[in-house]
């Protein structure tokens, strides 16, 4: 019966490791799941949708995008939907792009395109070519993406709209990467997928807290009403993720998950360009509002506690040779691996993102914390300058 007792020590590792062990349980179930809960619904025509496809407009701005462009535009201009116009603002681009946009619009009626004026220096350049955009369009819905990126049917608008209820302002898509190949690929599209997790369940849980540009949709009538981006065109990004935690709250914000909705983006190629981005949003998360980043907070920490607990408990149980310590521990430990390979897995299979993570889990779950804490000391040693406009 030895081999059923505990000492002290054993307890409070095996009880920590258990408490640490609900509390990611909640996260996971609770929080991560929630796509595909949402899912589950819609399939079960528990969620209102509505009829009506009000004419809206696509705003893309681009800088130096000529071959994402030429590659991307076509897709989003021959979307099966009956009133839409997409508006192009090329940002000072040196590229073909000014020639490539002028050759579609007399292909493509309903394409428009405009530029940033050269004196644009002091502010961030790419919240003044949206507000241009803005102001340029014609319908009260604004559809917003990126010009490296590309909706995966031809379905992306009508699955959008049918979530401008009249009580909804802003509709929050999914995006991810491309497949690509290589360990920086398979890391930022774990990233991507993760974001995804966090942001879209908050928001499916009546807690939305920012949105990502990539696939994005608002009213104009909002966007005017709180002064546009005003409140922080010091900084040169939060375009999207700041704004939406500016005006977003649970009773104007939907969520919209089906596959038809993606938007992918091509695979990374370089891991400074997948910094810098990651750097930007770095920044600007430090204004959010509301208690989302530190319950974000809380599961990333209570995750490392969770690996720790269980680690202790395994080489307390090897040196001391009760092995039904380590078996507990490992216990423990593959409950939580179980659920999150779940429910990852679950909703990238559901969001067709054709890529599956299993042995990557755990080194993703040490390795995206200490990326961040990396990601935070560049920024420091950078300096504020970089992303702020005097």
């Amino acid at each position: 019966m030895e081999a059923f007792t505990f000492n002290t020590t054993e307890l409070i590792l095996l009880s920590a490791t258990g408490v640490l062990l609900i509390i990611q349980l909640i996260y996971y179930l609770g929080l991560y799941n929630r796509i595909h809960t949402h899912n589950l619904a819609v399939g079960k025509d528990e969620v209102h949708f509505g009829r009506e496809l009000p004419p809206l407009s696509v705003v893309i701005c681009a800088r130096n995008e000529s071959e994402n462009l030429r590659r991307n535009l076509p897709t989003i201009l021959k979307q099966d939907y009956p009133d839409f116009e997409v508006i192009v603002i090329n940002d000072g681009s040196t590229d073909e792009s000014e020639d490539l946009l002028s050759a579609l619009e007399e292909e493509y009626p309903n394409l428009y395109h405009s530029f940033t004026p050269d004196s644009a220096r002091y502010i961030s350049r790419k919240k003044l070519a949206l507000t241009l955009g803005i102001k340029a369009s014609k319908h009260d819905w604004l559809v917003f993406t990126e010009a490296d990126c590309a909706p995966v049917s031809n379905q992306w608008l009508r699955r959008m709209a049918r979530n401008f209820t009249s009580s909804t302002d802003i509709v929050l898509g999914y995006s991810g990467y491309e497949r690509g190949k290589g360990w920086l690929h398979k890391r930022a599209s774990f990233d991507s997928l993760f974001t995804s997790l966090r942001y879209l369940g908050f928001a499916l849980a009546g807690k939305p807290y920012m949105g990502i540009g990539r696939n994005l949709a608002y009213r104009k009538e909002l966007f005017f009403k709180v002064k546009g981006f005003s409140t922080h065109l010091n900084m040169q990004r939060g375009e999207d993720d700041l704004f939406i935690n500016q005006v977003a709250n649970e009773n104007n914000t939907r969520v919209e998950t089906s596959p038809d909705a993606v938007i992918r983006m091509q695979p990374v190629e370089r891991y400074k360009d997948w910094k810098e981005e990651k750097v930007s949003y770095m920044a600007t998360s430090r204004f959010y509002k509301g208690s989302q980043r530190w319950l974000l907070g809380l599961e990333t920490g209570t995750r490392l506690l969770f690996y720790a607990a269980c680690l202790a408990g395994i080489v307390f149980g090897i040196l001391s040779f009760h092995w039904l310590v380590v078996g507990l521990s490992l216990l423990l430990w593959f409950v939580r691996y179980s659920v999150q390979a779940y429910v990852i897995n679950k909703t990238a299979g559901e969001m067709g993102d054709n890529r599956s993570y299993y042995f990557t889990l755990p080194v993703f779950d040490i390795i995206r914390p200490l990326q961040t804490l990396k990601l935070k000391l560049y920024r420091l040693y950078r300096g504020k300058g970089d992303f702020m406009r005097r």
